[in-house]
């Protein structure tokens, strides 16, 4: 089945284009500057990249544009749209209404809709993103996959908070966690190099322009970072992650903001970039350390101990360990972070390969890194969402 894969963003529309006979990728692209002018960068294995810049109004006329592409004779890859079965879209937050992937009618619409407050900086571009693959296929099934679907297996003693029960319920007040599709694939790559599932306990790192750490045991998620939105947990690119919530109201005062500019501030402002002044980007971040900045210092430390934080306190949480896993940009990148993050904690069992470590960047498969006495194997996995995505979509429809 050919499966096309989206994942909207506000101003952009990333696709790939699977053969899950294979899991092949036969193509893969962005459609960038939506609504503020356009251009589509188009990505098939031996040709070079085809790059137009086009007018995109929104991401109805950018699906349009992403259709001609694939169709195109001289740099597509199929004959007509119907050779694309099906769509599956990346949905951040899928709230207390969606604990699986689902096929989009108009109630599951409806209840995205409500979860626009969940997750402020991606919600509205997912929708966005759908109505505009619905309009320019309208025949077509659509299939959404959430990243908060894989943590619901967490008890409630993990995912509920303690304010008044009735209160949580009402407004359906809970950790929902984040990156789920990321820390399933992850997970399931760590649970076939260990040969079982029931058993093990793994940590998933996966870290990025937004991060999250999730436990994981019989292969199930049992606690994970982020919570009712993705701003909880770990310091990120632009936001502070978990602070002393009476943080809140004191800067909201002394600021005078609105309560949507005190969201805006702690999801745009703030994590990596509001430490450094410089910039929300690890690599810049790298540049300044090495310069001797000591605000980009301050920053990548605040990161690295809040990781060693999370690894020790899941450890805790799960009486032991497995398996470690770094993924995502940073963690599949960043060896330094990796290597700070893994600093002293031998007594877990952890100890890491330096030099296997310093040489892996951008890893085509999974790379061991871990030196050979550890006890605990610690792996850098390449995360493979899209990939997830494709394979739900297609066990959807084909059950139709």
């Amino acid at each position: 089945m050919k499966v096309l894969v989206v994942n909207a963003g506000s101003s952009s529309l990333k696709y790939q284009l699977f053969d899950t006979k294979d899991n092949s990728v036969i193509a893969k692209g962005i459609c960038e500057r939506i609504g503020i002018g356009g251009e589509i960068t188009h990505k098939m294995a031996g040709r070079e990249d085809y790059h137009k810049v086009v007018d995109m109004a929104d991401h109805t006329e950018a699906t349009k544009i992403l259709i001609e592409t694939l169709t195109d004779p001289a740099v597509g890859c199929i004959a007509n749209m119907d050779e694309i079965e099906a769509v599956g879209h990346r949905i951040v937050h899928g709230g207390a209404y969606f604990s699986q992937s689902v096929l989009v009618n108009d109630d599951v619409i409806a209840k995205l809709e409500l979860c626009r407050d969940l997750a402020p900086l991606h919600t509205g571009a997912h929708l966005m993103g759908l109505r505009g693959c619905i309009a320019a296929m309208p025949k077509t099934p659509q299939v959404l996959v959430f990243d908060t679907a894989f943590h619901q297996t967490m008890p409630d003693y993990a995912y509920t908070y303690p304010i008044p029960y009735e209160m949580a319920q009402q407004y359906q007040i809970r950790r929902y966690g984040a990156h789920g599709t990321s820390h399933r694939y992850v997970a399931g790559e760590m649970i076939k190099v260990l040969g079982k599932a029931e058993g093990t306990k793994i940590i998933t790192c996966h870290l990025g322009n937004g991060s999250s750490i999730s436990a994981v045991k019989d292969g199930k998620v049992i606690d994970t970072s982020m919570g009712f939105t993705p701003l909880e947990g770990l310091e990120m690119g632009t936001r502070c992650g978990t602070i002393d919530p009476a943080v809140v109201p004191f800067v909201m005062e002394k600021k005078g903001f609105t309560p949507a500019q005190m969201s805006d501030f702690m999801n745009k402002e703030c994590g990596l970039l509001g430490v450094s002044g410089l910039s929300p980007d690890c690599r810049d971040l790298g540049d300044a350390v090495a310069a001797g900045n000591e605000r980009a210092a301050l920053a990548v430390n605040i990161l690295t101990y809040q990781i060693k934080k999370y690894i020790g306190s899941y450890t805790a949480a799960m009486n032991g360990l497995d398996a470690l896993v770094f993924t995502a940009g940073i963690g599949e990148n960043r060896d330094e972070i990796r290597a700070a993050a893994c600093r002293d904690l031998e007594y877990l069992g952890i100890k890491l390969d330096e030099e296997k470590n310093a040489q892996t960047h951008r890893p085509i498969g999974n790379v061991l890194i871990s030196a050979p006495d550890s006890k605990v194997p610690v792996y850098v996995i390449p995360t493979n969402e899209e990939l997830v995505i494709a394979s739900d979509t297609e066990a959807i429809v084909r059950a139709l």
